[in-house]
């Protein structure tokens, strides 16, 4: 009975150290805001978490239609696109029910936004 006891401590002892490096566990992509355009980068995440619901004949959408430069840019100019995709500023954090956007996905519409919202 004693040996059983060491070996289960043992084997626990064994088992419960670890060393864990964050970059390996949690590899680091990167984010590359070099060629941030808005028919590629910025249409692109709003296709994949937006569309859905703002684009033209959705009716989710509460009436926000977010699927032509011009419309968008609307959004851009009064802060509701970025004060909703980043959670803050009093109004429905979108994606409504779920997720935040990834970091690289706010930072590339944060970054045509920064260079001027050119409609490349």
């Amino acid at each position: 009975m004693r040996y059983i006891f060491v070996l289960i401590l043992l084997m626990l002892s064994i088992t419960s150290c670890y060393y864990d490096r964050a970059s390996l566990v949690y590899p680091q992509t990167t984010c590359d805001l070099t060629k941030v355009t808005y028919s590629i980068s910025v249409t692109g995440i709003l296709h994949a978490s937006c569309y859905s619901c703002h684009s033209g004949n959705a009716s989710a959408g509460g009436g926000v239609v977010l699927d032509n430069y011009n419309a968008l840019k609307t959004y851009v100019s009064n802060g509701q696109l970025m004060n909703s995709i980043n959670h803050t500023g009093g109004i429905p954090a979108m994606p409504l029910s779920g997720s935040q956007l990834s970091s690289c996905e706010i930072s590339t519409i944060q970054k045509w936004i920064s260079n001027g919202t050119p409609n490349n």
